[in-house]
């Protein structure tokens, strides 16, 4: 499972490596959080295929789904894509799926949290009807995009037994707490970003300094330069679908 990716660096870097990891790693499947991949705000549909063309199976979203105004009537056109469970029931798109590939199945959810982020449904409660819905046999992922680590620990320990693993996204920023908790679930965090380094979490650092020094708002385009591409490998048993490892995973270009 791979963090957000942010913009054309972090699109390029998938594009370059991912086909290559899948090989050294071994994975038999790859879940990609694409909620930044248009410019640093939103997807569209044919990032989203480049995206599946990198070798991603399935792709997770967040708080910036809608960040391209036309996605929100084409989300419905591509398969083994998800936008949080806990938008609105109205809103288009799934918040989980089922997703099959020659080596593997297993259900996607995906959840936003609500602390220091915009007004959500309940994601403990969305969480509770997915997996009702899901089917029994197969193991379960779950994309936690949100803010606050203590809202990520508590959803994981809610969760724990009951799915497979529970990661954070939304952050930009890699943890060192990837642990299977006791109940079998692997839980880290954060995942990262996959996307330029050398940034303020992806974005160029001249219009962020600009606002933190004088309050006044500025535009803040995607960094340029050397990207990183970062995530956990997640180990599990098929008989039990429990994890049985989970180890965060860096791949990161050196600055020029």
């Amino acid at each position: 499972m791979l963090g957000d990716v942010v913009g054309s660096p972090g699109r390029r870097i998938l594009r370059e490596n991912l086909p290559r990891i899948r090989r050294e790693l071994g994975v038999a499947a790859v879940v990609v959080n694409a909620e930044n991949a248009a410019a640093g705000s939103g997807l569209t549909v044919a990032l989203a295929k480049e995206i599946f063309d990198a070798g991603a199976d399935a792709i997770t979203l967040g708080d910036h789904a809608w960040g391209q105004k036309e996605f929100a009537s084409t989300i419905g056109q591509l398969q083994n894509v998800v936008r949080p469970a806990n938008f609105p029931q109205s809103a288009p798109g799934k918040g989980w799926t089922l997703v099959t590939t020659p080596i593997c199945r297993f259900a996607l959810l995906n959840l936003q949290g609500r602390v220091f982020m915009g007004p959500m449904d309940c994601p403990f409660r969305a969480a509770d009807a997915a997996i009702r819905e899901m089917p029994k046999d197969v193991p379960a992922f779950v994309d936690f995009h949100a803010e606050a680590t203590s809202e990520k620990i508590a959803l994981a320990h809610y969760l724990d037994g009951r799915v497979t693993a529970v990661v954070g996204t939304h952050t930009h920023v890699q943890t060192s707490d990837a642990v299977v908790l006791p109940g079998g679930t692997a839980f880290q965090s954060d995942l990262g970003m996959t996307g330029p380094w050398y940034s303020s979490i992806g974005r160029d650092f001249k219009p962020v300094l600009q606002k933190f020094l004088t309050g006044i708002p500025a535009r803040f385009d995607v960094a340029e330069g050397p990207a990183t591409l970062e995530g956990a490998v997640i180990d599990f048993s098929p008989a039990t679908r429990k994890a049985t490892g989970i180890t965060a995973f860096r791949y990161r270009e050196p600055l020029a």
